[in-house]
């Protein structure tokens, strides 16, 4: 029986009407971030973007178009990449990101071999719920930052921008209809957009910086020829690729594998919870069905195809998950068009322009909606399995998870001139795994059992 309360199943087509906006929105959620991540490290934005779409095509073709999963650049690699950038340039940060692709192989055919049985034993519901909380609290500084802060100080007119772009986002998840009512996001994003305008043409402070789009119109327009024209839309990204711009047997060394390699392995746990993530809001089971061994394939080799270009490496997104969760439009389809829109962008440099110019607070207010949805999920797979945390090892689980997680606790470790953190939600994660296991009455942390969907759910 076909679920009533999805827009659109994950294989369903969406009309192509309503397809182009569909996909546009999801550009849009992850775009802030992705490009976030380049600009911290040094790498090229417009490559992060072709990179981000490429290996999102790839994912959807690893795991047979089951997961409408949308990848982007991580987060959990802007330190390593750093370093690594200190230590051997970008031809070592691509050598190390290539490496840690291969990493996510190696566990993809672990998995297949042991299959998935020893993994959902050591990660109960009371262990997983509480570090999705983590994923989508741990997010909330990032949105509360883009709100209301301009390098770090405050500023009250973007404070304003961040809450009229919520409150027309929310609006619009509560009360729309219709088409209006599967793309709030969009609607949302936009408003602020105009709003931003409205305060730049009315005081003193420009919250939409345009200069961007100007100089990439002005060399359109004032081009003396057609060929001309084309060629300012047209701008190649400045792609990296190896044996062309580096050589990659001089730049590898083991100070970049140390930095790089171990990140690989933390980040599985951020994708295992993303799955979980996805699973409990489509009502499937993704750790079954395509299997996790495919999905964290998938995210290997997106991460190996950014290297060979210059990209950043990719993992799932929590923004395009707050996405799916909203809409109810899980169609792998719509995130497949967000992902070729993605590639063509990455070569147009005046789009690449305008969506660069959406002002930070937007994009802030619309994450406090996202970050939030996913803490919300955590609780809501509490909720479902019935898990009592009136049990001492249940509310002691929990309670290190989430402190641990959202309080940024951090193990530092240091290899010659390496240095490897693990923090955040994946200690948290790491931690919770531990606990389970040692602490006697594991059954109680399972609570009804019901972590994912019925077979029949499927």
């Amino acid at each position: 029986m076909q679920d009533k309360s999805k827009v659109l199943d994950v294989k369903e087509v969406p009309k192509l009407s309503n397809w182009f906006l569909l996909s546009i929105q999801h550009l849009f959620a992850m775009f802030g971030a992705t490009i976030l991540v380049p600009f911290l490290t040094e790498l090229s934005p417009a490559v992060a973007l072709v990179s981000s779409g490429l290996g999102t095509l790839a994912y959807l073709l690893i795991t047979k178009g089951q997961i409408p999963a949308y990848l982007g650049s991580s987060f959990a690699f802007i330190t390593p990449i750093t370093s690594a950038m200190a230590v051997s340039g970008e031809g070592g940060v691509m050598v190390g990101a290539f490496i840690a692709g291969l990493v996510y192989g190696v566990l993809s055919l672990a998995i297949k071999a042991f299959g998935t049985g020893w993994i959902l034993k050591v990660l109960p519901p009371v262990v997983v719920g509480p570090v999705i909380v983590v994923i989508g609290l741990g997010l909330a500084p990032t949105a509360i930052d883009m709100a209301m802060n301009v390098d770090g100080a405050y500023s009250g007119i973007h404070l304003s921008v961040a809450a009229v772009t919520l409150l027309i986002t929310v609006l619009g998840s509560v009360f729309f209809r219709g088409f209006f009512g599967i793309i709030p996001i969009l609607i949302g994003i936009v408003g602020g957009y105009t709003y931003s305008l409205i305060i730049g043409a009315v005081t003193s402070v420009q919250v939409v910086d345009t200069s961007g789009i100007k100089e990439a119109w002005n060399n359109i327009v004032q081009s003396d020829s057609i060929l001309g024209s084309i060629s300012a839309i047209f701008v190649m990204p400045e792609f990296i690729i190896p044996f062309a711009d580096y050589n990659p047997l001089e730049v590898i060394n083991w100070s970049i594998i140390i930095l790089m390699v171990p990140i690989a392995v933390v980040t599985v746990a951020e994708h295992i919870g993303d799955q979980m993530v996805l699973s409990k809001i489509s009502e499937r089971n993704f750790i079954e069905k395509p299997g996790l061994h495919c999905s964290i394939l998938g995210d290997g080799v997106a991460t190996i195809i950014a290297s060979l270009i210059g990209g950043p490496p990719n993992t799932t997104y929590g923004e395009n998950i707050g996405v799916l969760a909203i809409t109810r439009v899980f169609s792998v389809f719509v995130i497949g068009g967000a992902a070729v829109l993605a590639v063509m962008f990455g070569f147009i440099g005046i789009i690449t322009e305008i969506i660069s110019s959406i002002p930070t607070p937007v994009m802030g207010g619309v994450s406090i909606l996202l970050f939030g949805i996913i803490a919300s999920s955590g609780l809501r797979m509490l909720i479902d399995n019935q898990v009592d945390l009136g049990i001492k090892r249940n509310l002691v689980i929990s309670s290190v998870i989430l402190v641990i997680g959202v309080g940024g606790a951090a193990v530092r470790l240091k290899f010659g001139d390496a240095n490897l953190a693990i923090e955040g939600m994946a200690l948290a994660a790491i931690v919770g795994l531990i606990l389970n296991l040692v602490i006697p009455g594991r059954e109680a942390g399972y609570g009804n059992g019901k972590m994912f969907a019925s077979p029949e759910d499927k």
